[in-house]
């Protein structure tokens, strides 16, 4: 099992703190979708705002940085504060197994260009340990309904996953959740070979609204919450958990390419 989400932990604001709480009772590994400590992910941000919330299931989490941790100059204290289970320090991307899946952790705040030093070695890593079964995760979307749309850089990044048979991508960035159908990196709709978007930017910080209306998107809400991912041995299970009090929730699954 996989849970997590992106944009969580914010001094004044409850939103880590119930989110937090779901966490204690969820078993196995946590994923972070980047933003974890703002505003600017500093030593003090990670002490005082992450910390004391989900900082308390730091030795399972498996975290990705976003834009607010490269406030910090070289996202320093995010390094620092995570240390080994962030992958090599200052570089931000990493593997790791979770069952028979393969899961990718990715950082959108670098050069994710076709002749990067990332996309080398995400091929590099696809090729050598292909798994059946992969997932990857990271903090900006490519496919985005929120009125600043998606991040048009990402598409190569999304070229190298669909050509390798990656599953799910999960990502955070936009204050809400979404949920869209397995599409091409282009943006055409795929049911048997594409990869399929979850949006959690839900982790705790201020909320925007979630509009929908992007092409292939599913479901979208505005709610704080984790999504959970069981991972089976050819296929996956999400359920999006909301705090308490809250209704909207999410659940389905899928087969493995």
């Amino acid at each position: 099992m996989l849970a997590g989400a992106g944009d969580i932990a914010m001094c004044g604001v409850d939103g880590a703190n119930q989110t937090a709480r779901l966490l204690d009772r969820i078993a196995g590994g946590i994923f972070t979708a980047g933003d974890n400590a703002y505003p600017s992910g500093t030593d003090r941000d990670f002490a005082q705002c992450y910390d004391p919330t989900w900082g308390r299931h730091r030795e399972r989490t498996h975290p990705t940085p976003g834009n607010h941790e490269y406030e910090a100059p070289g996202a320093v204290p995010y390094f620092a504060y995570f240390g080994a289970n962030a992958g090599p320090p200052g570089r931000g991307y990493y593997a790791y197994t979770a069952g028979a899946w393969q899961v990718i952790a990715l950082n959108s705040q670098v050069d994710v260009g076709p002749n990067s030093a990332q996309l080398q070695w995400l091929r590099n890593t696809l090729t050598q340990e292909r798994a059946r079964c992969a997932i990857a995760y990271w903090h900006r979307p490519l496919f985005s309904s929120a009125p600043r749309g998606g991040n048009r850089d990402l598409r190569d990044l999304w070229r190298v996953l669909y050509e390798f048979g990656v599953e799910i991508v999960v990502v955070g960035h936009d204050h809400f959740y979404e949920r869209f159908a397995p599409q091409t990196p282009d943006g055409s709709a795929d049911p048997a070979r594409g990869i399929r978007q979850f949006t959690v930017g839900t982790g705790g910080a201020p909320l925007t609204p979630a509009s929908g209306g992007a092409a292939n998107s599913e479901l979208s809400g505005s709610v704080w919450g984790v999504l959970v991912l069981t991972l089976n041995d050819g296929g996956y299970a999400w359920e999006f958990r909301p705090v308490a009090g809250a209704s909207f929730t999410d659940a389905g699954s899928g087969t493995c390419h």
